[in-house]
């Protein structure tokens, strides 16, 4: 009697991982047509047949996000583009906040990924917290798939990142004021530690050197991503000997800060203040003014986790571990040329 047609055999022959095959298989989401396909015809040439005995175990039914706080538009759109990704794929999106309003968010900690691999999930997809070498680590000892959103500190190779193109948008942000006539442009960043606001930053910084524009070190200032740094940066700026005629937020919502402050001093937005934000999240447009904005696909950028933790729970590796899609510059009614 022959041998029986092993799986690795059939994903040998489609060139696939003996995972895809597995997918395929038990017909799980993730995998591409074309390689559906593929292992089909394989699994035909070799008369391969599936054993009677334990399958392999069903696919996760759901995937856990924890974000470091649910208290901002920006996380409603991303949570928005998960819960789609996930049901697209057949899984349930479970939730959770490290919910802190202070200046400094609870950590993530080790025991509570613990808690989270027992549950058995997919994996977990950290939005925007801050995550510890021992954090990481436990996703890794316990095969927990991870994948970050926006991370709120430098990751190296261990962990799967999700973002935008950050420094990009930076300089669609500043090349937009500039060509309006601004050349005294402020910044009003994000955190120091969050790698999104530091390359935001750094976008900003290339467009005026390109400019020829000297970065005043007293227009550049920082905090949490949150309308009261934008308002109190705001008031700094305006009580300068030579303030600036425009200011470029890190986010929306530090925007919308500016605009506080700008109005408390009797200020128009734009004629004598021209503010930009980035995000795009949905209340962008209905601001007074609308912003303009540089837009993130946050929508999108939820999906691409949802998908990158199943193909991971699948042992499937990314092409690359920074994942980046493209900002775009959205005008609206806050920018104008400045007063003469």
């Amino acid at each position: 009697m022959s041998e029986r047609v092993r799986l690795s055999e059939v994903a040998a022959h489609a060139g696939v991982s003996k995972a895809t095959a597995s997918k395929v298989l038990n017909g799980r989401p993730g995998v591409a047509e074309e390689t559906r396909r593929l292992v089909s015809e394989a699994i035909a040439a070799l008369g391969y047949e599936p054993s009677t005995g334990p399958r392999d175990a069903p696919a996760p039914k759901s995937m856990h996000v924890v974000f470091d706080t649910m208290l901002n538009i920006y996380a409603v759109d991303v949570l928005d583009g998960l819960i789609k990704g996930g049901a697209e794929l057949g899984v349930e999106v479970v939730t959770a906040s490290l919910g802190s309003e202070g200046p400094v968010h609870e950590p993530l900690t080790t025991a509570r990924i613990e808690r989270i691999a027992a549950k058995g999930g997919a994996g977990l997809v950290v939005v925007t917290a801050e995550l510890t070498d021992a954090e990481i680590e436990a996703c890794e000892r316990l095969k927990l798939p991870l994948v970050v959103i926006d991370p709120a500190n430098p990751l190296d190779e261990r962990v799967t990142s999700i973002g935008a193109t950050n420094w990009a948008g930076g300089v669609q942000a500043t090349r937009h004021l500039l060509g309006l006539g601004h050349n005294r442009i402020a910044f009003a960043g994000g955190p120091a530690r969050s790698v999104p606001a530091r390359e935001r930053l750094h976008g900003y910084r290339e467009a005026l050197e390109s400019a020829g524009i000297a970065v005043d070190a007293a227009l550049v200032g920082s905090g949490r991503f949150g309308a009261e740094t934008g308002a109190s940066f705001t008031e700094r700026l305006l009580d300068l000997d030579e303030p600036p005629t425009a200011v470029f937020a890190a986010s929306d919502s530090i925007a919308i800060g500016v605009f506080r402050a700008a109005r408390r001093r009797g200020l128009d937005v734009p004629a004598d203040l021209s503010v930009i934000g980035f995000d795009d999240a949905h209340n962008a447009a209905w601001t007074e003014p609308p912003l303009t904005t540089v837009k993130q696909p946050l929508r999108q950028m939820g999906r691409a986790a949802a998908r990158t933790v199943l193909d991971l729970a699948s042992g499937l590796v990314p092409d690359s571990h920074h994942v980046q899609l493209a900002t775009t510059l959205v005008i609206r009614e806050s920018t104008a040329p400045p007063r003469r």
